[in-house]
């Protein structure tokens, strides 16, 4: 992985003590309900009106399964699933981070697009005081702008001559992990930045990994301060630029834990529009639907700092790309659960997810490394994209508080087509097989772009790999 040295690994211990439940596993449990607005409840009153008028996609007969409860599934009982209005599924969760600063972009279809490991720190682009070079990131603006997607830029590495005395960061160059010794040089940077950028960069994230100590080693209270100093000085130069709060990562650490807690507590999530989290499983072996339990200790911090910020998954950890290659189908499966479970954590106000990386060959699932065909596990990201291009959707559930068997994912839709109108879901396994028996006439999609059709009462086997499943007319 370009840019990113062997060195940095993370070293926590996979578990904060002997006998402590996964991280995110009691914030499942004590969650409290989200309090929607007045309009909101009329609204989910009115589709919930709609939805039991509709056929539905399963009659929720399942077959016993006759396998183990995987441990997942065990890990995220309490989180069954969620109904809400239904809502288009938007092209920008399917992000990627751009491991390149050629200005090439995705030879597959993506809805959105993040520079980071793209030789566009702040060192790289201010290499001394009052100079600039920002060929690298014109590249990748231009590039962006040519494919009609959004960049999201992401802020960090301060430059030695800003912070002399501070730690060296992980990568070459001499950056440094400490904020800027004089925050005047931050606002002059901020202001330089925005102003080249305007209305060609959709969003700012404030800083890369900022609760990790190898990419920022200040106090919280100082990182709040760059990011009020930050968001004034965007919202004056770029009103319509989003802010996204420094990535909050290391989330099945203690530590990391503790530092997105202090961030929110000390009202940092109040000069943003969105929050920067980092969701991913403890391995990239780990089935992705783990990401959960990361997403439901975040949703815990928030609500006990009284905040509810809109979430972006802006990454990993740089343990999972030094990690091992994933391949074949796993790797497919894997890459559009990917996805399917930030579609799933809608409910956890997730709305984008930013897959690491785009452009490097040396991360577990690759889906295209620069200057070769995307692979197998691209195409089937892009054809999850084509199921859902016109799907709305208004649940999702797994396991057996959704009537289903343990092992089993499933999001519903409604997609309105030219012409036609008809229900849909998207169905999985975390491990194992299953069989749902058929409550009508269906056809199958797989991720080959092959179909099945279905009679009523079959029985449908679903593996790892999701299927879409609509119902016939």
């Amino acid at each position: 992985m370009s840019g990113v040295p062997a060195m940095v690994r993370d070293a926590d211990s996979p578990t904060d003590g002997a006998g402590a439940p996964p991280p995110g596993v009691e914030a499942v449990r004590r969650r409290r309900p989200h309090r929607f607005p007045a309009a909101w409840k009329t609204a989910l009153l009115a589709v919930v009106g709609v939805l039991v008028s509709v056929t539905p996609v399963f009659e929720h007969q399942a077959v016993p399964l006759r396998l183990p409860q995987s441990s997942i599934s065990r890990a995220l009982a309490d989180f069954g699933g969620w109904t809400m209005p239904a809502a288009p599924v938007q092209t920008t969760l399917f992000g990627v981070t751009l491991n390149s600063s050629t200005g090439a972009m995705p030879e597959f279809r993506v809805g959105a697009v993040r520079m980071w490991d793209s030789s566009t720190k702040w060192a790289d682009i201010q290499p001394n005081r009052g100079e600039f070079d920002w060929s690298n990131l014109d590249r990748l603006v231009n590039g962006a702008r040519r494919a009609g997607l959004p960049a999201l830029f992401v802020m960090g590495g301060t430059p030695r001559w800003a912070s002399p005395a501070g730690p060296a960061g992980p990568y070459p160059g001499g950056s440094r992990t400490s904020p800027p010794d004089r925050l005047d040089d931050w606002d002059r940077f901020v202001t330089a930045l925005a102003e080249r950028y305007r209305g060609r960069v959709e969003a700012y994230e404030l800083w890369v990994l900022a609760n990790d100590r190898r990419f920022y080693s200040g106090s919280m209270e100082t990182l709040i301060a760059m990011t009020r100093r930050a968001s004034r000085i965007i919202r004056k130069v770029d009103p319509g630029a989003l802010l996204v709060c420094p990535g909050m990562g290391r989330l099945w650490s203690a530590e990391g834990r503790a530092l997105l807690r202090r961030f929110a507590e000390l009202g940092g999530y109040d000069h943003c529009d969105v929050a920067g989290i980092k969701l991913h499983q403890r391995t990239a072996a780990d089935p992705p639907e783990t990401m959960l339990q990361l997403a439901a200790t975040a949703d815990d911090a928030f609500h006990r700092a009284g905040v509810h910020p809109r979430l972006w998954s802006t990454g990993t950890t740089y343990d999972i790309p030094l990690q091992g290659t994933l391949e074949g189908p796993k790797a497919r499966d894997y890459a559009v659960r990917f996805y399917l479970t930030g579609l799933y954590a809608r409910q956890l106000n997730v709305e984008r997810m930013y897959f690491y990386n785009w452009g490097g060959a040396k991360i577990p699932i690759v889906l295209q490394a620069e200057g070769r065909p995307p692979t197998a596990a691209a195409r089937a990201v892009e054809q999850l994209q084509r199921w859902l291009a016109h799907a709305r959707g208004h649940s999702c559930g797994h396991g057996q508080a959704a009537r289903l068997p343990a092992n089993v994912w499933r999001c519903e839709f409604t997609i309105d087509e030219p012409g036609r109108h008809h229900g849909a879901a998207v169905v999985w396994t975390d491990t194992g097989t299953a069989t749902l028996a058929m409550g009508g006439s269906k056809t199958v999609r797989r991720l080959d772009g092959s179909a099945t059709a279905v009679r009523a009462g079959d029985g449908i086997r679903i593996t790892e790999e999701p299927v879409l499943v609509e119902l016939l007319h």
